[in-house]
């Protein structure tokens, strides 16, 4: 997996480096100056796609009007997006679901904090070798992401569509373990949710994430099924900005907040992105 992390932290140590040699001396007003150019950076880890375009196309130039100098690094993972936000490597994060926050705070013993809710992208369940859910082969095989949260949420759907039965029918954090009826044999494959939409070629069905499936080309027009995207969807996944947090009320978080909170984003993400990224706001 590729990433521009390493190359983002050299250039910044690097900046740091030649602003201290152009001062010379660690006077109190040389401080001053120093801290007052570093606040007009806000750095944030998103992966690809709409996160890192939304921010780019959309935040950056509002944020640049107000002295802000929006940083975008790109992930591809669901993983190191909050590593380098908990070890101050980066100020921020675009990309994950509240659910997946919570869950990643319990196993990691981390105390990360969402200052808002942005948007919603539909999940759902995609063709792969098969095309009919409701008459799905015997012993079908599909695949669902591998994350504590995400995986539950594969399950519920195909469970809203009569593929499974749960033990609990209403568990987030629900795995294959906890399936009781599976009338149809079908075998859940656990893969990466970046690799969910690779797996199409190889699998009857596939559950894949709004932002992996954009980013493969689909649509969830495409989708067989989606997840019913009011109630649970949006108080559970609505995708939220992510901080430490002694930033959770820095003014340029706030100031990212704020770009990402007004009816001219919801115009935006109509225009560019129709049903398959929903203001949730």
């Amino acid at each position: 997996m590729i990433t521009r992390r390493s190359f983002v932290s050299a250039s910044l140590s690097l900046a740091a480096t030649a602003t201290l040699a152009a001062c010379g001396g660690n006077s109190s007003s040389d401080a001053a100056s120093d801290d007052a150019a570093s606040s007009s950076v806000l750095t944030v880890a998103a992966t690809p796609e709409p996160h890192a375009k939304i921010l780019n196309e959309f935040a950056a130039p509002i944020l640049a009007e107000q002295g802000i100098e929006l940083q975008v690094t790109e992930f591809t993972d669901y993983v190191q997006p909050n590593e380098v936000v908990w070890n101050n490597e980066i100020d921020a994060n675009y990309f994950q679901h509240i659910n997946y926050l919570r869950d990643y705070n319990e196993q990691n013993n981390e105390e990360l904090v969402a200052v808002a809710k942005v948007h919603y992208e539909p999940f759902g369940i995609y063709a792969g070798k098969s095309s009919d859910l409701s008459n799905i082969p015997d012993g079908a095989e599909i695949a669902v992401p591998n994350d504590t949260t995400n995986e539950a949420r594969a399950l519920l759907l195909l469970q809203a569509n009569g593929i499974i039965t749960l033990s609990d029918p209403e568990n987030l954090a629900a795995t294959p373990n906890d399936i009781i009826e599976n009338p149809h044999n079908v075998t859940i494959r656990e893969i990466e949710a970046a690799a969910t939409p690779r797996a199409l070629e190889d699998v009857d069905f596939a559950a894949i994430n709004g932002n992996y499936a954009i980013e493969a080309g689909l649509t969830s027009a495409d989708a067989l099924v989606l997840e019913a995207a009011e109630g649970i969807a949006f108080e559970e996944y609505a995708n939220v900005i992510v901080t430490r947090p002694e930033l959770k009320d820095d003014t340029r978080v706030l100031a990212l907040v704020e770009a990402l909170s007004t009816e001219e984003f919801k115009t935006y993400l109509e225009e560019n992105y129709g049903e398959d990224v929903q203001a949730a706001f």
